[in-house]
C-alpha cells in the first residue's frame, strides 16, 4: 500500500508532464471521470461540502482501519479536483490523513490556476476530508 506522500509525488509527476494549463485541466477532467462515485443515497446535505461554488458530495467509510472516500460533483473541473484529493487520501489510516501535508497542491500549481471561489472550495474539500479523518480517528481510539 502506497503512502499518501508517495501518491502525492505520483500526482505531481503526472502534472509535470504537461506543458500548459489547458492540458492539465484536461487531465483533471479525465481524473474526475475515474472518481469512485458516491452512491445516490449519500448525496445528501450532510455530505455536501460547504464553501464550494459547485455541489460536491463526499462520503467516508472506515474499512479495515482505513478511510475510504467516494465523491461526486456537478461540475467537471471540481470533480477533477476532488478526484485528486480522493486519490491522495482514500484507503489511508485516519491518522495519516490528519497529519498529511497538502503542499503537493501548490507543487502542481492548482491553487494559482483556480478562480478565487474554486480555490476556496479546494480548501473546504481538504478541510472536510481531514474532518472525516478526525471523526474516525476518535472512534478508533
Amino acid at each position: 500500500m502506497k503512502t499518501i506522500k508517495e501518491i502525492q509525488e505520483e500526482i505531481v509527476d503526472e502534472f509535470e508532464m504537461f506543458d500548459d494549463w489547458m492540458q492539465r485541466y484536461e487531465h483533471m477532467i479525465e481524473l474526475g471521470k475515474s472518481l469512485p462515485l458516491i452512491e445516490e443515497k449519500y448525496k445528501t446535505d450532510d455530505n455536501l461540502i460547504k464553501g464550494c461554488q459547485s455541489k460536491v458530495w463526499v462520503h467516508a467509510e472506515l474499512e479495515d482501519d482505513r478511510l475510504v472516500f467516494t465523491s461526486d460533483s456537478d461540475a467537471i473541473i471540481t470533480k477533477g479536483i476532488i478526484a485528486i484529493l480522493v486519490r491522495a487520501f482514500s484507503n489511508q489510516p485516519p491518522k495519516a490523513i490528519i497529519e498529511a501535508d497538502t503542499t503537493f497542491i501548490d507543487e502542481i500549481g492548482l491553487k494559482e490556476h483556480l478562480s478565487p471561489t474554486r480555490a476556496n472550495g479546494l480548501v473546504s474539500m481538504i478541510k472536510q476530508l481531514k474532518m472525516y479523518a478526525v471523526a474516525y480517528q476518535t472512534q478508533l481510539n
